[in-house]
């Protein structure tokens, strides 16, 4: 007779007690889905110094080149364009 009351009152507080435990799980993971990632230092610094890269890449001018000619490259143009005096 004791058992069966034992079990009428703990097999229900043991439902209720289960229920009530996923519930809670349930709401810290809303909780923590709701806030943002962090972040490591590694990351944030990583961030920086590619945004920092994109910044002076989009304001890098290349450098004029210069035209000199060779000796080569002025005799070649000469073989191209006949003396008139010939």
């Amino acid at each position: 007779m004791m058992y069966k009351v034992f079990m009428l009152i703990a097999l229900p507080a043991l439902a209720i007690g289960w229920i009530a435990y996923a519930l809670w799980l349930r709401k810290i993971r809303e909780e923590e889905r709701n806030q943002p990632k962090p972040q490591s230092q590694r990351l944030v610094k990583t961030k920086t110094e590619v945004s920092d890269w994109a910044q002076k890449m989009a304001q890098f001018q290349p450098p004029k080149i210069k035209r000199t000619y060779d000796d080569e490259e002025s005799a070649r143009g000469q073989q191209d364009k006949p003396n008139k005096a010939q």
